[in-house]
């Protein structure tokens, strides 16, 4: 069993298993793990040596699981890569004398309106923002910046409450769907009103150490139909040129909000050829993007979030050159599934992972819903290039047997 112990935050569940898994299976082949999780662990089990059940969101029942588990074992480091649960994971490592970035410049990566401030300050390229409370602030602050403009939750993640608005008329909805999203923000429940960056979204994804910024690779994204920013496909390409150009515009970012440590998913798009910053979020991107990382280029970022957690220099050395690609399986309208399978053993198909069973209900963005209520799985293929992934991507996608039987 290995020496060092690291303590992990982390949901639970078969949504868990399905995009967080790897990132427990990776950390256990070097780590012993210890687990605090909100609910009894399942699959988890195999993957750690000891647990705590308490609600991540509940401070001192946080703080007691950890304590408890420090009791039982000599712990080198605290870590997540779950978004809702960073800032909570780092007040849980301060109180165990653990590394950590502090909980404050948690809270800022978390408040999207801070951080555009600090963006803005720091003189990183960035998009205009202001915060609204009421529809009328909204429609000041729209003015004032200009349509079209994207209306998001200033504390939210996974493109929840996440819509763009073209014109006054389409406002009043716009605004309601963003704060229905806004409202479960824990840091906070103000929507933002940003102006649109017209181009190709892209993040790269870093790892953080003393300071010291890596960019490790960058994923090329595809969007689902407007006016929502429903994520549908993604692709990592060790090959890819636009890292060197995209590279320190990250790692401005990720300094200009305080971050010293961690690993990083840094969302960007490029307008008119040239990176301007939608986010850092402080921990691996989500989607499986840190397996793709792993399939293009060799870096293991759940590996290297855990070293750093406990004060060691990650490995971040690539080991292969290739490229992989995912995509979201998504429903073509809201409504009953009654058929989920893939009809063909492609042989680079990596894997195919369905979070949904014959007989769930899928409720698509424009009828209310969101990525966890509309998405059905994902699968993921490998590639020489990018184009070669991604084309293979298309073919196995094809072979999908979906049925949805419609509200």
């Amino acid at each position: 069993m290995p020496s060092r112990t690291i303590l992990v935050v982390t949901t639970s569940g078969p949504e868990a298993q399905a995009y967080r898994g790897y990132c427990l299976e990776s950390v256990a082949d070097s780590y012993n793990i210890v687990l605090i999780t909100p609910g009894e662990p399942t699959w988890e089990r195999e993957f750690i040596s000891d647990f705590e059940i308490a609600d991540p969101n509940d401070a001192e029942a946080l703080a007691q699981a950890g304590l408890a588990l420090a009791d039982r074992h000599q712990l080198t480091g605290v870590a997540t890569w779950t978004e809702w649960y960073l800032t909570q994971t780092a007040r849980l490592a301060r109180r165990l004398g653990l590394p950590t970035n502090s909980p404050e410049v948690m809270e800022t990566a978390r408040n999207k309106a801070t951080a555009r401030t600090l963006f803005a300050r720091h003189g990183v390229p960035s998009a205009s923002s202001m915060t609204a409370r009421t529809l009328l602030e909204a429609a000041l602050a729209a003015e004032t910046i200009g349509y079209p403009i994207v209306l998001k939750p200033a504390a939210r993640a996974a493109s929840i409450g996440v819509i763009r608005v073209n014109r006054a008329e389409e406002l009043p909805a716009g605004f309601e769907f963003a704060s229905a999203g806004a409202r479960e923000g824990i840091e906070s429940t103000h929507v933002l009103v940003e102006e649109y960056l017209d181009g190709p979204e892209v993040s790269v994804e870093c790892v953080t150490h003393r300071g010291h910024t890596t960019a490790v690779a960058v994923t090329r994204k595809t969007l689902g139909d407007p006016p929502f920013f429903e994520e549908v496909a993604h692709c990592v390409d060790a090959a890819d040129p636009l890292l060197a150009q995209v590279a320190p515009v990250a790692a401005a970012a990720v300094k200009a909000l305080g971050i010293t440590d961690g690993v990083q998913h840094v969302e960007m798009r490029l307008v008119d050829g040239r990176p301007r910053l939608v986010e850092v979020n402080a921990r691996i991107g989500g989607d499986m993007i840190g397996h793709l990382v792993s399939l293009a280029t060799g870096v293991d970022l759940p590996r290297a979030a855990a070293d750093v957690a406990c004060g060691l220099t990650p490995d971040l050395t690539p080991t292969c050159s290739r490229a992989a690609a995912i995509r979201l399986i998504y429903p073509a309208y809201s409504g009953t599934l009654t058929e989920r399978r893939l009809d063909y053993d492609f042989p680079w198909v990596e894997r195919v992972s369905f979070q949904r069973e014959v007989g769930d209900r899928l409720v698509l963005p424009q009828d209310g819903g969101d990525m966890f209520t509309a998405r059905l799985g994902y699968l993921i293929t490998t590639g020489a290039s990018a184009a070669d992934a991604q084309a293979r991507s298309t073919e196995a996608y094809r072979h999908l047997a979906v049925q949805v039987t419609p509200a």
